[in-house]
């Protein structure tokens, strides 16, 4: 089962942009030193990009978000920084845009 657990971005070329990731990867391969993951950008300068399907939004503590579906990304397990928190209660719109990425439905 997948957390949706969102966690710091710790890379120093690309925290200012994405200061948070979506790791959308199971569970169940926590063993594989990879893992795939979702940028988080602040909603406020981004509105532009606002796709309701395809980019959703999410509020964490107190900053709504813009989940950046298209720039999905797979990295290194090590690469993530602290858990900030789950996001879980959104698992229907995370997956309905990852489903619209791939299947256009």
């Amino acid at each position: 089962m997948t957390q949706f657990t969102i966690y710091q971005n710790k890379n120093a070329q690309t925290k200012k942009e994405y200061p948070l990731l979506l790791d959308i990867q199971t569970n169940l391969l926590d063993s594989l030193q990879t893992t795939v993951v979702v940028p988080l950008k602040k909603l406020e300068t981004n509105r532009d990009k606002v796709l309701s399907q395809l980019t959703p939004t999410f509020e964490i503590e107190g900053v709504d978000y813009l989940m950046l579906t298209p720039q999905l990304a797979g990295i290194q397990r090590k690469e993530l920084g602290k858990a900030v928190t789950n996001i879980e209660y959104a698992r229907t719109e995370i997956l309905n845009a990852l489903d619209f990425l791939v299947t256009g439905i």
